[in-house]
């Protein structure tokens, strides 16, 4: 755990049918099934802050599409998987630390279930040259986070026995994969030291990436070879280029920090910054792998914006969750991931203003993800979530125009009549707006999104 602070859909479809591969019984089989569709952002829960109780394990079933557990939580995931054939329950294991703390060295031996691929007693007895040191020759633990060190990610033994032990526990126990956490771009995030042989902390950051480049490949490849799946919790990709997609390679990638708000909180969205967004766009679009997003939430506009952004980025594959806690202990959920927006009718559009919109089947989203105030118009006849079902028309979402600039809060309008134009919505920085169609919460009164398919890689469930 860690505190530190994408497009034509026919040409999507295209490379879906022709790229994606799955365990069906036959390749015939495989290229007749249809093409997943870009449905609304699934939820899943990064459930690594304490064990999982019986009712939530029975409401995780109910609820997420993908589920992550630390790696002693073995009868957890079986439980999850009998409830839910078709839910895909990944380990928490860490790429770049080794720890020491109670539960992961007891009575000075190493535990069964580690949360680290190398113990630490067994680094210790074995290969202290695999623990990272600084420039005088100290170990490094992490500010913040006692008891964890810093391992030599660039050392291609540390990074073999990394990959040997963990591909042997996943398949042993049964997991879909791997959920790989600090695959990081800075070990400013977590230590001041600068690493033995580099003069300076831009060496040092360098050595860790290129470490971790090397890293991830030996042990996606292993892990793919062995039909499972490497989900990396990659950082600031929007500072590196190409990195998003070069680590989610093997089955995906997780953004913890997804919709983060530059400058302390005043300026625009961090997500939307350099390549990144494009390269999620591309990922989602593409629906070959997972996008397990995380937003942070403290107040209801943190909420729209993460949910929204992510609705920007639906796809096969496209995860959300909110969190409310820096340890990850409780199962989250947002009332927005009942808004029945259904599937994705177009691609994200961005607007001169900068702020994003996308059409859904039964709803429509708008980010301003800038640093400024920002107005849009909504297309007509649609409510916010939960707003009480009002004498409004149906809307022909399918044929609304891209809505243009043009004030209501972000919180969106209210419901308009027949005859009357939807008036424009003024989105403050960083803030979004959720609609959908009024005569869907009639039909049903809440949305519950299931999904018919979801598949990665050689991961296969209908």
């Amino acid at each position: 755990m860690r505190r530190h602070p994408a497009g034509c859909w026919a040409a999507a479809a295209v490379l879906l049918a022709g790229c994606l591969t799955g365990c069906v019984a036959s390749e015939a089989q495989e290229i007749a099934a249809p093409p997943p569709k870009p449905l609304a952002p699934c939820a899943w829960w990064y459930g690594i802050g304490q064990p999982p109780t019986t009712q939530e394990i029975e409401l995780a079933a109910k609820r997420y599409q993908v589920v992550v557990l630390n790696a002693d939580q073995g009868a957890a995931m079986r439980r999850l998987r009998q409830l839910n054939p078709r839910v895909k329950v990944l380990v928490y294991k860490d790429l770049s630390s080794t720890r020491n703390y109670a539960g992961a060295v007891d009575g000075g031996q190493d535990a069964v279930f580690l949360p680290s691929g190398i113990g630490y007693v067994a680094a210790e007895q074995h290969h202290p040259e695999w623990f990272a040191q600084d420039t005088k020759g100290r170990r490094i633990e992490w500010q913040g986070y006692p008891k964890h060190w810093q391992m030599t990610v660039w050392n291609p033994d540390y990074q073999q026995a990394w990959t040997d032990a963990v591909v042997t526990e996943v398949k042993r126990e049964g997991w879909d994969g791997v959920l790989a956490d600090n695959d990081f771009n800075s070990l400013s995030h977590y230590s001041s030291a600068v690493l033995a042989g580099t003069a300076n902390v831009a060496e040092t950051d360098r050595k860790l990436r290129d470490g971790l480049d090397a890293f991830l490949a030996k042990a996606g490849d292993a892990l793919t070879n062995a039909n499972k799946v490497l989900v990396p919790n990659v950082s600031e990709t929007h500072l590196v280029p190409g990195r998003w997609t070069a680590h989610s390679r093997f089955g995906g990638a997780m953004e913890e920090n997804f919709g983060f708000r530059e400058n302390g909180g005043t300026g625009g969205l961090l997500t939307f910054r350099g390549n990144e967004f494009q390269e999620l766009r591309a990922q989602a679009a593409l629906g070959e792998s997972m996008l397990l997003l995380i937003t942070r939430t403290h107040n209801a506009r943190e909420e729209r914006s993460g949910y929204a952004s992510a609705a920007l980025l639906a796809g096969p594959r496209t995860c959300w969750t909110r969190a409310t806690t820096d340890d990850y202990r409780d199962p989250e959920w947002s009332t927005l991931q009942d808004s029945g927006l259904g599937e994705a009718i177009d691609a994200a559009s961005r607007l001169p203003n900068g702020v994003w919109s996308r059409t859904f089947t039964h709803g429509w989203v708008a980010v301003n993800t800038t640093a400024a105030g920002q107005t849009v118009v909504p297309p007509v006849g649609l409510v916010r979530p939960g707003a009480p079902a009002a004498l409004t028309s149906t809307p022909t979402l399918t044929s609304t125009p891209t809505p243009t600039s043009a004030p209501t809060s972000a919180a969106g309008p209210p419901p308009p009549t027949s005859s009357s134009a939807p008036p424009p919505i003024t989105l403050e920085a960083a803030d979004a707006v959720v609609l959908v169609d009024p005569q869907q919460l009639v039909k049903r009164g809440t949305w519950l999104v299931v999904r018919d398919e979801f598949r990665i890689g050689r991961l296969w469930a209908r």
